[in-house]
């Protein structure tokens, strides 16, 4: 069993030790070897030099006025990283967290990002691989293959990554092909039945003119959950499964020294289990679902998250198949010394999954993997920018033009246990009926007539965006010291969408429903007269969830929007000497408008307007650079404020995931960063410190786009943020030195993270306590690093950790309809919800062979 991380006790304080022995462990063994193989006295000694394009062309860090954590090829495979969630251990001020499905995976930096399962909405977290953007964190997240460096920008970055970069960028370059010959190949195993393999080729193919690299791999793992498949007909009983293969092949063309051409295609499959749940609180309902399931295996009654048991009872395969190809072509002129470059993206997304909606073995609510619940975007992007340099100026001007195109299904199916499960929670209403009778009663229909299993809901939504961009950066050496940069984007764009929403059962039972109890005009009939008026709504709203409600059966909407807005930057860099370099900078930045692709409503009633508008953001930024002791250390320290505007959350109403805007966020706070070349030949550390304070506004109802939504947001208002820890903190150890006639291999990575809350409205239920990660890797091999082998692990301490923590539906009720005591509509009380958390990865572990010609 895994230990929660607590301050309380002694377990945390064991596990900080066990981290600080096994640093000091290494700190001690590392001289020693060092001593016996001490470099010749006139060996030069290394050098901190760290290459980004932060500003779309090749600086040193310690010259770009942006804060940047920079992860290089080397370091991200000493620390195991394959995909972006990996690389959060080795990134202070970035969460990265997934829920229903592998998709559905969203980045954040100092706390802001995209939040939900709504594909309508653009990001705040842009993610960029090889010049070309993503258009969602979920269509970014894979393999990442071969990589250069990882670069993530902290802050809004609108001016020459575009909109959807409110928060940041993680631009992603991978290796280019090389004019040497040059193959490799690692195999992997592990616990979890962990099996991976990769292979990579690269080299000439037409002389120095063409150079070709090709990258495959395949990976399978055995999922971390164990699942009780309670009424089936499940019959896998893990989930978080993985079985991947990705090919990415190149091609660099070099036909003169003034014409480069590299075209990237790539292809990613994907057939797992993901994602279940464990029960952190169970509420009262929990004894009713046991009782309808076979066997009374239906929920976790002791909810002890750290067990890693889930109940299901319907399937969770996903599929995503993920493919593309890209085109950068860089051409230089003798027009004022410039290149022109020009990128151009083509790409198709698509995943399938199926889900157990209610996260319990009782057969209530599922979707099927049949693709009734599914998501495909088709995009195409074009970029041209012509950039140049004179001894005082650098500038660049651009245009850029997106096409993207999503077609989304989703539904919602009755299980054989639905009509059981919402009889039993009505009759305990409804004084004087049964389980057996209370339907009948209320809707007028026949028994057996009312939520007939595999009828339900199901909608088809289409979104297309089209996107165009001018944009302009440029920089001014005003004297030897002084750097002025002023940057400016305008970009105009069209959104349309359209919804049909359907049920195969007309809604009927909920109509039925309506029509007796008087709500929708005309005076109650049957029981509904015996019921207290004030509590129709109530008993109303039990069978009347958004995915049964007539009023959207064969309702269709259309919509068309356009936004025109203007984002830049202006920046200000003193170089004091050599060694100090202190920057002031003004960002503005945009994440666009977008259309709620769900059944929103507010009460009964369908929303008429499905659309909410875009994001703004206004951030300042105070730094400095600093690269000491002959450049073997390098210290940067920001600080930020930053303030949003609209600011889009999308977050549980009680009826369906809504996105409202947020009149107002702040986020304020600093980032340090260290990379340190040690004086022990070898041996490197690289790590920083990031405090963000991001707190919404003061705001009531009347500020919202529908006051009707405040009551689930009422514990907002002057709150930390949902996913914004105020301290994280990462640092990363690595050793690699050849003695004895073999190359030795260390790494210490660590991150830790303080308390946050996980759920977007807030509850105190969903806090997350303050926790460590721990991962490490010993490798030894050949002083050419022709072979290696490699021992690592993952989360090594076992720490056991909530990703997320959400409301299990239709299992109780948090918010009340009345204003509570303290200002808000919440009552801890009262609060009858069960809850159900998706975990963060326990402890894996296993060996790694690599080989290299």
């Amino acid at each position: 069993m895994r230990t929660m991380t607590s301050y309380r006790g002694g377990k945390f304080f064991n596990k900080v030790l066990l981290t600080g022995t096994s640093l000091a462990l290494l700190g001690t063994a590392l001289p020693a070897l060092a001593q016996n193989d001490a470099p010749p006295a006139d060996e030069p000694e290394e050098i901190l030099e760290i290459v980004v394009t932060a500003q779309k062309r090749e600086q040193s860090l310690q010259d770009v006025p942006i804060v940047v954590t920079t992860l290089s090829a080397k370091l991200l495979q000493d620390a195991g990283v394959r995909d972006i969630k990996d690389m959060q251990v080795l990134t202070p001020g970035l969460t990265v967290t997934s829920t229903q499905n592998e998709s559905l995976t969203t980045a954040r930096i100092r706390g802001v990002g995209t939040v939900g399962d709504n594909p309508g909405m653009e990001l705040s977290v842009g993610v960029v691989i090889d010049g070309v953007y993503r258009p969602r964190n979920g269509v970014g997240f894979g393999d990442l293959g071969e990589l250069e460096r990882i670069e993530v920008l902290k802050g809004p970055q609108g001016t020459l990554f575009g909109k959807n970069t409110s928060a940041g960028v993680i631009n992603i370059i991978s290796k280019k092909p090389s004019n040497v010959f040059g193959a490799e190949a690692e195999a992997t195993v592990g616990n979890y039945d962990a099996r991976g393999f990769s292979a990579a080729v690269t080299g000439p193919i037409a002389g120095e003119e063409v150079l070709g690299r090709l990258y495959v791999a395949k990976r399978e793992r055995g999922g971390y959950y164990d699942v009780v498949t309670g009424d089936g007909p499940r019959t896998t009983t893990e989930d978080a499964t993985q079985d991947f293969q990705t090919v990415r092949g190149q091609l660099l063309f070099l036909p003169n020294e003034d014409l480069s051409i590299r075209v990237i295609g790539d292809w990613s499959s994907r057939e797992e289990r993901c994602c279940v749940t464990v029960q952190t609180r169970t509420g009262p309902t929990g004894a009713l679902i046991n009782a309808l399931t076979a066997g009374g295996q239906g929920i976790d009654l002791t909810a002890s998250p750290e067990d890693m048991t889930a109940y299901a009872n319907r399937d969770t395969r996903q599929f995503i198949d993920d493919k593309g190809i890209s085109i950068e072509t860089n051409l230089k002129l003798a027009f004022l010394d410039s290149t022109l470059t020009s990128v151009t993206g083509i790409r198709n997304w698509k995943n399938v999954n199926g889900q157990d909606i209610d996260y319990t073995g009782a057969d209530i609510l599922y979707r099927r993997d049949n693709g009734d619940f599914s998501a495909e975007f088709k995009t195409f992007s074009q970029e041209l920018r012509l950039a140049g340099s004179t001894a005082k100026l650098n500038w660049l001007i651009g245009a850029f033009y997106a096409e993207e195109d999503l077609d989304r299904m989703d539904s919602y199916v009755y299980g054989t246990k639905y009509a059981a499960y919402i009889s039993a929670l009505l009759s305990q209403q409804i004084p004087g009926t049964t389980p057996s009778n209370v339907l009948p009663l209320l809707t007028g229909r026949a028994a057996g007539t009312n939520f007939v299993a595999g009828q339900g809901a199901l909608d088809h939504y289409t979104q297309s965006a089209r996107s165009f961009a001018l944009f302009t950066n440029n920089s001014y050496q005003v004297t030897d010291a002084l750097e002025l940069t002023l940057g400016l984007r305008y970009t105009a764009e069209t959104k349309e969408m359209t919804g049909v929403y359907t049920n195969s059962d007309l809604g009927a039972t909920c109509g039925a429903a309506i029509a007796r109890s008087g709500l929708g005009g005309g005076t109650p009939t049957g029981i509904w007269a015996l019921i207290p008026a004030g509590s129709r709504p109530t008993v109303l709203g039990g069978l009347c969830a958004f995915w049964a409600n007539p009023a959207f059966n064969n309702r269709q909407v259309a919509d068309e929007q356009e936004e025109k807005e203007w984002s830049g930057t202006f920046k200000g860099a003193y170089r004091w000497n050599d060694n100090i370099m202190t920057y002031a900078s003004y960002a503005r930045g945009y994440k666009g408008g977008g259309f709620n692709l769900d059944r929103a409503l507010t009460g009964l009633t369908p929303n008429s307007s499905l659309y909410f508008p875009a994001e703004t953001v206004d951030s300042y930024e105070l730094g400095v650079k600093t690269s000491l002791f002959d450049k073997k250390v390098l210290f940067n320290l920001t600080a930020f404020d930053q303030t949003f505007n609209d600011f889009q959350l999308n977050t549980f109403l009680g009826t369906a995931f809504v996105v409202e805007s947020i009149p107002e966020l702040t986020s304020k706070g600093w980032d340090a960063d260290v990379y340190w070349s040690t004086p022990i030949r070898g041996l490197s550390f690289q790590g920083g410190i990031a405090y963000a304070d991001t707190k919404y506004a003061d705001f009531v109802a009347a500020d919202l786009n529908n006051p009707g939504s405040f009551a689930q947001l009422s514990l907002l208002p002057g709150a930390q943020m949902s996913f914004a820890p105020k301290w994280t903190s990462s640092g990363s150890m690595t050793y690699t030195r050849n003695v004895a006639g073999l190359r030795w291999l260390a790494n210490l990575s660590a991150k830790h993270t303080s308390s946050y809350n996980t759920g977007s409205d807030l509850i105190p239920f969903k806090m997350q306590e303050s926790f460590t990660l721990l991962n490490g890797r010993i490798g030894i091999g050949s002083e050419d690093s022709r072979w290696m082998v490699e021992i690592w692990g993952q989360n090594l301490t076992d720490e056991s950790y909530k990703q997320v923590v959400i409301n299990a539906p239709l299992q109780g009720t948090g918010f009340q309809s009345t204003l509570q005591s303290n200002g808000t509509f919440y009552n801890r009380g009262l609060d009858s919800n069960t809850y159900d958390a998706f975990m963060g990865a326990p402890k894996t572990y296993g060996i790694t062979l690599r080989v290299k010609y």
